[in-house]
């Protein structure tokens, strides 16, 4: 801890926090490791079904005070939250790279961007709206309400550990709704921190649960347990499906951001500067560890050579290193287990005939860190253009047609993220009609933000996370038919 020079060193916890209390007494501990040198940042308190059980409880328990509260009053705590999580930017930011590698700039505005949901749902709470219908005969009224769903169970991934699990509590806690979470066993400390400043937000106890430790003991409580109503999964398709399927037995609401596997076009008459920045920022940024990242980079043949050739030179100019160096872009990957992982699928085209134009290698300052790597000559059978990359490696594919190139994108099981490159307003629309994906970003490559509707299609999954309709996810609708007026 000393070691993460904390102004705060309060925000540094180790242990499940269920019911306002932290349960740090365990009968055993796992360890969270820096992924730059993997050193030992904390032991936690490893924790199962008998503190995921108490989690439900303390939730249930505290639910209908909370959903008592007015809109305004839990707008207010929200902000209070907000607020907190901005004026200890910094100690938040060194836990988050401590624990989860990138670099701290990216760390900033991690805890910024989650922010913004606590403030943006603050202001939604007030904004929940029903509906009065005209009724079939005079003697009646007809009436729709909105009403909190109940206990909801949050599971957050790794690669944001601090704004996934804001994105997924502001909007829940705004609806009138309690919480049980289960972060990643990877990168827990940012989940104790965002609880413990809740806690000094004025939340009560029991509208917040955190546990830790036995993830398939947790999950199937969070899954099986009757009182939980909502469960909300940010993570692989893969797991995405296991957790529907045990969900079903109590049809449980479930909204889950999967998987990815983002196309990235760049017409001829794009700005080839501006598509190679907007290539930079999505392909790179968290070490390619992210579900919205381009994952495969169409370039139209003829501008092809010089769409790759300012491509490799903006990412030869990447710093590789440990994410608390400010001069660093890439920090590194969460394991080597996933770095073994994007090797092997870089290995397999290589050996299919495509060409390394850059990179290609681990980096010498350790394990976990990867060069950013651009490789031409990909096809539709090799896994780079198949499977999710997460890591940072850019694949070059060339097509000739528009409707070539939109046969391509759409080749894929995944519709989470696309994006385009053009000037031409009529290519515009039909691009981005015909993507077949639930966010598209025209000639940008950093597109989301809390006002905008954030989830996918086909298996990236289903629900929208932000804007004004993150709150329907949360909130049953109830209609009321009144007679004998």
């Amino acid at each position: 801890m000393s070691e993460l020079k904390l102004s705060d060193p309060k925000l540094f916890r180790t242990a499940s926090y269920v019911n306002g209390v932290w349960l740090s007494e365990a009968d055993q501990y796992f360890e969270v490791a820096n992924p730059a040198d993997q050193s030992e940042v904390a032991k936690v308190a490893y924790h199962g079904a008998k503190a995921a059980e108490a989690a439900v409880k303390a939730a249930q328990d505290a639910l209908p005070q909370w959903r008592a509260k007015t809109a305004q009053e839990r707008s207010v705590l929200l902000r209070r939250w907000r607020d907190l999580l901005m004026e200890h930017q910094e100690d938040l930011a060194r836990i988050l790279t401590a624990e989860q590698g990138k670099p701290l700039k990216e760390s900033r505005g991690e805890i910024a961007y989650g922010a913004n949901y606590m403030e943006w749902f603050a202001e939604e709470a007030k904004r929940v709206y029903g509906d009065t219908i005209s009724a079939p005969t005079n003697d009646k009224r007809v009436v729709v309400i909105k009403q909190a769903v109940g206990v909801v169970a949050c599971i957050t991934p790794w690669n944001f550990p601090s704004a996934m699990l804001a994105r997924k509590l502001a909007p829940a806690l705004a609806a009138g709704c309690t919480a049980v979470c289960k972060p990643a066993n990877e990168t827990p400390l940012s989940a104790f921190a965002l609880a413990e400043l809740a806690e000094r937000a004025g939340i009560p106890k029991g509208v917040i649960n955190i546990v830790c430790g036995d993830t398939p003991a947790i999950g199937k409580v969070f899954t099986k347990h009757p009182d939980i109503k909502k469960l909300t999964f940010t993570g692989s398709t893969r797991v995405g499906k296991m957790l529907m399927e045990q969900c079903a037995s109590t049809v449980k609401r479930t909204s889950m951001e999967l998987g990815g596997n983002a196309p990235f076009i760049v017409f001829e008459d794009a700005d080839l500067d501006a598509a190679v920045e907007g290539a930079m920022a999505s392909k790179y940024r968290n070490a390619g560890q992210t579900c919205v990242c381009a994952n495969r980079i169409f370039v139209q043949s003829s501008v092809l050579e010089e769409f790759a050739e300012k491509f490799a030179r903006a990412a030869a100019g990447l710093t590789v290193g440990p994410g608390t160096s400010d001069d660093v872009d890439i920090g590194p990957m969460i394991h080597e287990k996933a770095l073994t992982d994007v090797a092997e699928k870089l290995g397999e085209a290589v050996e299919k005939g495509a060409e390394i134009i850059l990179g290609g290698d681990r980096n010498e300052l350790g394990s976990c860190f990867f060069n950013p790597t651009i490789i031409s000559g990909v096809r539709d059978d090799m896994r780079l253009f198949r499977e999710e990359i997460f890591g940072p490696v850019a694949p070059l594919i060339s097509f000739e047609t528009e409707a070539e190139v939109i046969r391509m994108a759409n080749d894929t099981e995944y519709g989470l993220a696309a994006y385009f490159y053009s000037r031409d307003i009529g290519r515009v629309w039909r691009v981005s009609e015909a993507l077949d994906y639930g966010m598209v970003g025209v000639n940008t490559g950093a597109m989301t933000n809390v006002a905008a509707p954030f989830g996918g299609v086909k298996q990236s999954g289903q629900g929208r996370e932000g804007s004004k309709y993150g709150l329907d996810d949360y909130m049953e609708m109830k209609y009321l038919c009144m007679g004998g007026i």
